[in-house]
């Protein structure tokens, strides 16, 4: 396509903008209404969980895209999950072509939501939407319903303000099964790439420097997620009777994990790369506040703070099998199983930080033990092209629409998917935006929303899509 003239040569004193940032304004309260219905669906992918309710989601959101008046076509899809006989979950793909030779933008979000986790530790019912402080609760409040609710919002405004002038091609395709892995998501991009081909895409599922500024994610750190057991018996044995002579799983299990850091905690797996890029001043005082860190508590790592989040490589061991404090008995363990979940430095392939996880643990396994691999779950990190036009009208909305000029962001969060589009649709410039501030809690308890962030959010979305449909191809 031709690169179009930077909009600020196009429209400088566009009219209608004001009416549009009006339209914006005053649908707010309908669209956090509307949020409030979704959130208070719990749609989880996980097979445990009820998954009529993932249904009933699909069906609420293409009744919200089909209200807009805007689209030519709102269909419930489910793809194939390749390898396997079953169905990816309910996805929704809303279109309209593009009139006049406009550009195409494709506009991805999800509706499926992370598991409450212990209802205890919410201070309000995880599917009961509540406002206080300025902030909605409720699981997926923010992550990722708010980034639906982002899209349909600033489209009632464009539609309401620019009506017959409307020549934008718009898809919108929200997701049933992000948080459970995306395991139809390949599949559903090649069998419906004409209908989501596009000049740019926006992905509404990150966040922002902070709840005033906004934020264009420009990385992300890939992951590489696998399951390791630990095997030094062929069944249980007397810790008395054997103890201080044979490896137990449990031990063998904490000598070999503690060779994957070093002693100031940063990771100490040869072959795992880290990324040179400078990063915004970001202090420990903010770390504190924004992950919670307790006070007796020391960050880990070196460099910049946010060249550790953002830039280098992470090791977390997010789950183990073993004998439960409960059930403990003076008993040496012949196994332990241990979920790793990595995070891998942008630009190096996940392919390649597994394979040298995996031979760095095969090289660390103290006694001979028995180390078997399974359930491993790749995805490549990701850098944008700044230089593209579609980040140009991106940064100017953001800037008009929130006062403030946006920051470039990484991530120390992985969207494995984004490969997927890049693979799928070479040409097409990726946006990744999203609604959430550092005090979001997404996936944990007490998840919310800033309203005053969705405000400023569903604006710079309204001015990009009009700025847009000012642009010709």
């Amino acid at each position: 396509m031709t690169s179009p003239a930077h909009p600020g040569d196009q429209n400088p004193s566009d009219s209608r903008e004001p009416a549009l940032l009006e339209a914006a304004s005053t649908g707010l309260p309908a669209a956090l209404s509307d949020l409030g219905r979704l959130v208070r669906i719990p749609g989880m992918a996980w097979p445990a969980f009820d998954q009529t309710q993932l249904e009933r989601s699909a069906e609420a959101v293409a009744a919200l895209a089909t209200d807009t008046g805007v689209f030519d076509d709102v269909r419930i899809l489910r793809a194939d999950i390749p390898g396997t006989d079953e169905k990816g979950q309910p996805a929704v793909l809303a279109t309209r072509a593009a009139r006049n030779g406009k550009p195409r933008i494709l506009l991805y979000a999800h509706h499926d939501v992370q598991p409450p986790g212990d209802d205890e530790l919410w201070e309000t019912p995880p599917f009961e939407p509540t406002v206080r402080d300025g902030r909605m609760y409720g699981r997926g409040a923010a992550d990722d319903k708010a980034g639906i609710m982002a899209h349909i919002a600033a489209i009632r405004a464009l539609a309401e303000v620019r009506g017959d002038d409307l020549d934008l091609g718009i898809a919108m395709f929200i997701e049933g099964e992000e948080e459970y892995g995306s395991r139809s998501f390949a599949q559903f991009l090649s069998d419906n790439k004409d209908a989501l081909r596009a000049d740019a895409i926006v992905v509404a599922d990150s966040g922002n420097w902070d709840s005033v500024t906004p934020g264009l994610t420009v990385s992300l750190r890939g992951n590489a997620r696998f399951t390791v057991r630990v095997r030094t018996l062929d069944h249980a044995s007397h810790s008395g009777m054997f103890g201080g002579a044979v490896p137990d799983a449990m031990m063998t299990t904490v000598k070999m994990l503690s060779t994957l850091w070093n002693d100031d905690g940063s990771v100490a797996v040869e072959g795992m790369t880290e990324r040179d890029a400078p990063t915004p001043e970001y202090g420990e005082e903010t770390l504190r506040d924004e992950a919670g860190l307790l006070p007796g508590t020391t960050p880990i790592g070196g460099g910049t703070i946010l060249s550790r989040i953002w830039n280098k490589p992470s090791v977390t061991v997010i789950g183990i099998d073993a004998t439960s404090v409960s059930a403990a008995s003076n008993t040496l363990l012949p196994e332990a199983t241990v979920v790793i979940s990595a995070r891998v430095a942008p630009g190096q392939s996940a392919d390649d930080a597994y394979a040298a996880l995996e031979a760095h643990l095969r090289a660390h396994a103290p006694f001979g033990a028995e180390l078997t691999f399974s359930d491993v779950d790749l995805g490549d990190g990701f850098l944008v092209d700044t230089s593209g036009w579609a980040v140009s009208l991106t940064r100017d909305a953001m800037r008009d629409g929130y006062g403030v000029a946006p920051i470039d962001l990484g991530v120390g969060g992985s969207i494995p998917f984004i490969s997927d589009l890049v693979r799928e649709f070479p040409a097409a410039q990726i946006l990744v935006t999203g609604v959430e501030d550092p005090h979001s809690r997404a996936h944990s308890p007490n998840e919310s929303l800033h309203l005053d962030t969705f405000r400023h959010a569903v604006a710079t979305e309204a001015l990009l899509l009009s700025r847009m449909n000012d642009t010709s191809i």
